[in-house]
């Protein structure tokens, strides 16, 4: 495999039913086989899930005070990242949740070294509560994270979309996909694949971020052991 540890970001429809909302076994439990298979190839995973599927602040949240509503969300990453626990570990695998909020009763509070140790010792490791700070979003924990744990890449899971295009592919059948993209390109376009915040840190700690559609199969196989899939974000010039 091309990277050793990685860390995987979810969006939380990814465990909601057709409509992206609620909980679905059916889903849930075809996201863990997905990550059961990648995890046989020895590769150390952290995930950190979203909670678009329980709770979006920016809507439910309308006329609410901001800091409340994103504490509310923070909340509903965790019962995702239970949720998801309980599928991966039906799928086989041994799983931590560490939580940024502090919740001891169903979950650890994230310590980095423990994470660490977890990774070292083949677990999955899935972060819940966001960054624990209103005014972040996931993706900004997704790259905190995935720099805390010395990932080699951030893997950005997609439905149904391979990659990062021009335009949205489910709009315009003419929109084109692109390979590899700098990380100031990304933002300059105003591509909206993860927000400026996450892109800034991978940006200056150079960790790659890989776009793909998780539920093609197979793709998360290939996209850890380096096939073109899905679109790159790097620093092209330092290839």
């Amino acid at each position: 495999m091309k990277y050793k540890r990685v860390l995987l970001k979810l969006s939380g429809e990814f465990l909601g039913a057709e409509d992206g909302k609620g909980f679905s076994p059916t889903a849930t439990e075809s996201l863990a086989r997905e990550i059961a298979r990648a995890r046989e190839t020895g590769v150390e995973m952290g995930i950190v899930v979203g909670a678009g599927n329980i709770w979006r602040g920016t809507r439910q949240g309308l006329g609410m005070d901001r800091a409340t509503a994103d504490y509310i969300g923070m909340l509903a990453t965790v019962m995702n990242a239970l949720a998801l626990q309980d599928a991966l570990e039906s799928a086989g695998l041994e799983t931590r949740v560490q939580t940024a909020l502090t919740i001891t009763e169903v979950a650890e509070p994230y310590i980095r070294r423990k994470a660490l140790r977890h990774l070292e010792k083949g677990r999955v490791v899935i972060f819940g509560g966001g960054t624990g700070n209103p005014f972040f979003s996931t993706d900004t924990a997704a790259a905190l994270r995935g720099l805390e744990i010395g990932a080699d890449a951030v893997l950005m899971a997609k439905n149904k979309v391979d990659g990062v295009y021009d335009s949205d592919p489910r709009q315009n059948p003419q929109a084109r996909r692109f390979t590899e993209l700098d990380y100031l390109e990304l933002i300059s376009r105003g591509l909206q694949v993860m927000d400026a915040t996450a892109v800034s840190l991978c940006m200056e700690a150079g960790l790659p971020i890989i776009v793909f559609d998780i539920f093609k199969p197979g793709a998360l196989l290939e996209v850890l052991s380096g096939e073109p899939v899905g679109t790159i974000i790097h620093h092209k010039d330092r290839r």
